[in-house]
């Protein structure tokens, strides 16, 4: 493996490199690939426009094909981070605008891309604003690959088309979790409750933990209280942040059974086109949401051991 930063004058960095990442990994068979600690792009998908496409500057690597905003992450950056980064200097991506659901991971050992699958949850217009770009647009889903695709996003174009279709959530029992660990929650169940809410706030799962393509997904989660836990609040969004986050948890207050409110809740979900994953222990309960649609049970053990093996 080679490493060649661009020369001052190159049109994709006239001036030279910005950063240590912008730089040419070269195969020792001859494939270049930009970007020194690895490339992402975004993926922003608003379900009424479409897929945010780029139209590439002929002079640009593939110029001419169509792909996603996006480039070389910086040194230590976090391929989301990364691609939020790339889209708002290269589309005008605001701050705040997408919340990622999964990650999709090419890795060539030389050199990785990670697409970065978004929700659009504040529609915006993009803004060309920088020279890599002839054009900018929301393109249907369906009239993607009628475009001529840049080869790597054409080729994991088709895979990835089908997960957008693909909504896991998990819905959490709360009570069984919190009684799995015997802490001294039950001298402050509301606070047990909210010191849960908090640990699944952002929490990201392999795709292999909840059955599906893709790598790392960032589930929408339900997590049901009862008894003296209910009333607490679900984690607070900062709506100024450049990336809201992923993951997001909403609080549902038992009113009688929680176990009911459990049932209820994976129905509810079950109907809309998810794909729920149930976390409870109770054998009861397990059975009873299997019943009622959700695709897997996991125990309460299960998702203690992803809080601490830090997924």
């Amino acid at each position: 493996m080679t490493v060649v930063p661009p020369a001052a004058g190159e049109p994709r960095r006239p001036d030279g490199p910005r950063n240590p990442g912008d730089a040419w990994v070269i195969a020792p068979s001859g494939e270049k690939y930009w970007g020194r600690f690895g490339a992402a792009g975004l993926l922003a998908f608003d379900h009424e426009r479409g897929i945010l496409l780029q139209h590439r500057v002929s002079w640009s690597h593939f110029g001419g094909t169509w792909g996603l905003p996006g480039g070389a992450l910086h040194a230590g950056e976090s391929a989301i981070v990364g691609a939020v980064r790339e889209a708002q200097e290269e589309a005008g991506v605001p701050d705040g605008s997408v919340r990622p659901r999964f990650t999709s991971v090419l890795d060539l050992d030389i050199w990785s891309y990670t697409t970065v699958i978004a929700d659009v949850v504040r529609p915006f217009e993009p803004v060309i604003s920088d020279p890599e770009s002839v054009a900018l647009e929301w393109v249907p889903v369906d009239e993607v690959d009628t475009r001529p695709l840049h080869p790597g996003f054409g080729s994991a174009w088709p895979v990835l088309r089908e997960l957008l279709d693909v909504r896991p959530s998990l819905v959490v029992d709360g009570a069984n979790v919190v009684g799995s660990v015997p802490d001294g929650w039950w001298k402050d169940r509301a606070g047990a409750a909210t010191r849960l809410a908090s640990r699944l706030d952002g929490l990201a799962l392999p795709a292999s933990e909840l059955g599906v393509g893709g790598t790392t997904w960032f589930p929408e989660i339900a997590l049901v209280v009862e008894g003296r836990a209910r009333g607490i609040s679900a984690p607070e969004t900062d709506g100024s942040a450049q990336l809201l986050p992923s993951g997001v948890v909403s609080v549902v207050d038992a009113d009688a059974a929680g176990d009911d409110t459990i049932v209820a809740e994976v129905e509810r979900r079950v109907r809309a086109g998810q794909r729920v994953v149930a976390v409870t222990s109770d054998r009861e309960l397990q059975a009873r949401v299997l019943s009622a649609g959700a695709s897997q049970v996991q125990s309460a053990g299960w998702l203690l051991g992803v809080f601490d093996s830090g997924r």
